[in-house]
């Protein structure tokens, strides 16, 4: 059933290529998947390659398949028959998806047009892969294409917030296209996880014990061989402090944006300072700060600040150095819904638009839409004429 074949009909045809891989997120007759459109009276016949044996987007690709077809005019019943990219099909799609780049470069580097920022904090427990995830799904909702990575290796929690836990309780482990592996998509964000890659019958699942050379490994491998597409902002979930993966996210992103996150009170803010004074050592730009847990509005109408107030805008003058004004991006109040969101996985600007630290997080996403990047020292893809 090839595409010219005259028992092909085109309407049927276009349809069924319209449909997006879910992983892959691209019209699967961009991807060359669809092998035939045929019709036979009010019968629709499709034919299917997969890019895998055992594709965990099987069952959805073809439901969305039926679908399409059986939304043409005069289609009655529709049969879709799926079948398996061979090897060279298979390294066909690699290399259409690599554009031309070669095989484990970092497609992230000064000349992107990728947004990278990554969110920092001086020390744990402030809510950052909280804050971190939540941004995530704002800037998702707000149009863009996102794309997120667990470099908190040792703590990572991004799988659990995003909802992305498998039917044994674990993070899904990410499909595999030859050399290339897909990270699995929650709420419109492609994330990727080392606890998507831990064993999954060790009863210290979850435990990574590991020192230098192997993380700053991992993290390179998440940006080399991880296939996020065209991206317009990949956020990375630091680890806190300034340690080894802070200092090897510092040499693999030089050019990486940087957004540091603290408490109100002082015992954290003057801690954060030290996680932006590290990233400009390494030639990071600090472009903004997120007070997390800020005072609580009680029923009667009255502000509780638990953890004291001021913190924020206390990092953001100290870090505002040189004539370079860092803007106090926000401050999220404590909130249970925020805190319930996480352990649920359905993180709060989704589950609970309207609570008070959704509508801060999705206004700080759009403060950081707002931003933008700078276009200077970077090659742009045009040549004057």
């Amino acid at each position: 059933m090839a595409a010219d074949s005259p028992a092909n009909d085109g309407a049927l045809h276009a349809a069924v290529s319209a449909v997006i891989d879910p992983e892959l997120r691209r019209p699967i007759g961009d991807l060359d998947m669809v092998r035939g459109a045929v019709r036979e009276g009010a019968h629709a016949r499709v034919a299917i390659a997969l890019t895998i044996v055992g594709c965990p987007a099987a069952d959805r690709i073809e439901r969305e398949v039926r679908a399409a077809a059986a939304a043409v005019p005069g289609i009655e019943t529709v049969q879709v028959d799926l079948g398996v990219m061979t090897r060279d099909e298979r390294a066909a799609l690699t290399e259409k998806l690599r554009d031309g780049r070669p095989a484990r470069q970092m497609p992230f580097g000064p000349d992107t047009l990728t947004r990278v920022i990554a969110v920092t904090s001086g020390k744990g427990g402030v809510g950052k892969s909280t804050l971190t995830a939540n941004l995530a799904v704002s800037l998702a909702n707000l149009g863009l294409s996102v794309g997120l990575i667990d470099v908190d290796v040792h703590g990572f929690s991004i799988p659990g917030l995003l909802g992305l836990i498998a039917d044994d309780g674990l993070p899904p482990q990410p499909t595999r296209i030859d050399d290339l592996m897909l990270p699995p998509v929650a709420h419109g964000v492609k994330a990727i996880s080392i606890g998507m890659f831990l064993p999954r019958d060790s009863p210290t699942v979850g435990a990574v014990a590991w020192r230098g050379p192997m993380l700053h490994r991992t993290v390179q491998q998440f940006l080399t061989d991880v296939f996020f597409g065209d991206l317009d902002v990949l956020l990375l979930d630091m680890p806190p402090g300034t340690g080894d993966v802070a200092i090897s996210v510092g040499q693999l992103l030089p050019h990486a944006e940087v957004v540091v996150v603290t408490t109100p009170q002082p015992a954290a803010s003057d801690v954060a300072v030290r996680s932006g004074v590290v990233a400009r050592q390494t030639g990071q730009r600090v472009t903004g700060v997120i007070e997390n847990m800020a005072a609580l509005t009680l029923p009667d109408g009255t502000s509780f600040d638990l953890f004291g107030a001021g913190g924020g805008a206390q990092v953001a003058a100290a870090l505002s150095t040189d004539g370079a004004v860092v803007p106090l991006l926000g401050s999220v109040p404590l909130s249970p819904a925020l805190r319930t969101g996480g352990d649920v996985g359905i993180p709060v600007v989704i589950g609970a638009p309207d609570d008070p630290a959704a509508v801060a997080i999705t206004e700080i996403a759009r403060a950081i839409m707002a931003s933008g990047r700078g276009l200077a020292g970077r090659s742009l893809p045009f040549s004057p004429l």
